[in-house]
């Protein structure tokens, strides 16, 4: 069995075109290496558009318990929760900004991305539990008889 050698974002030594394109049931596959930092950026967009989406409704919950008012029964701490919500996913977008630009083959760089894509993960973490918590506090309030319902 021949031996290959292949970087993360170099071409394999397979005896065949790294670049070149097959048709199988009408779907294009690349035949060579996967490119690292090409799977790596289009996984933390993915992610970024989850993230939006999150910070999207969280914003949303944040109108809406303005909106209700001082008088609401869990005011303050459906604005504190969200607040952090909101605060964390801002900063999990900028963190994953850093992961998309740095190089994956730079080895000096692997431990700071480890360091990065952890915090990432434990951030993402806080902000499920937190919103969890949103969610058990509800931001609708029971409508009353004379206002009707929407």
């Amino acid at each position: 069995m021949a031996t290959e050698s292949i970087r993360m974002n170099g071409d394999a030594d397979r005896g065949d075109e790294a670049g070149e394109f097959h048709r199988e049931n009408r779907i294009m596959r690349r035949r060579g290496p996967l490119n690292m930092n090409h799977y790596a950026n289009k996984k933390s967009a993915a992610e970024s558009m989850l993230d939006v989406a999150l910070l999207m409704a969280n914003a949303s919950q944040l109108k809406a318990v303005l909106e209700h008012g001082p008088s609401f029964t869990f005011y303050v701490p459906l604005i504190t929760l969200l607040s952090i919500s909101l605060i964390l996913q801002v900063l999990v977008g900028v963190m994953l900004i850093f992961i998309v630009k740095w190089n994956l083959n730079d080895e000096r760089m692997h431990h700071k991305l480890d360091i990065l894509e952890s915090c990432v993960m434990a951030f993402i973490f806080v902000i499920v539990v937190v919103n969890v918590f949103i969610t058990a506090f509800g931001v609708q309030q029971p409508h009353s008889q004379n206002s009707p319902p929407s």
